[in-house]
């Protein structure tokens, strides 16, 4: 599972790094990451390591590289 992790964790930075900020929704589609559970756990594997920023903006959650 931690491989599983860390490989999407890869996939969120690289989509991130190359849009910038986008939201919960675009960050899932952009990764093709399938389920939700997937995708928060590679959110929470790379703020782990302060590498991403959280704003919610008229109701909805948006993520950035720091």
């Amino acid at each position: 599972m931690i491989e599983l992790i860390g490989a999407n964790a890869g996939l969120v930075w690289n989509v991130l790094n190359e849009g910038g900020k986008m939201s919960f929704k675009a960050v899932k589609k952009a990764t093709k990451i399938k389920a939700e559970k997937d995708m928060y756990a590679a959110f929470g594997w790379l703020a782990k390591e302060g590498k991403l920023a959280f704003e919610k903006i008229e109701g909805e959650m948006y993520v950035s590289l720091v």
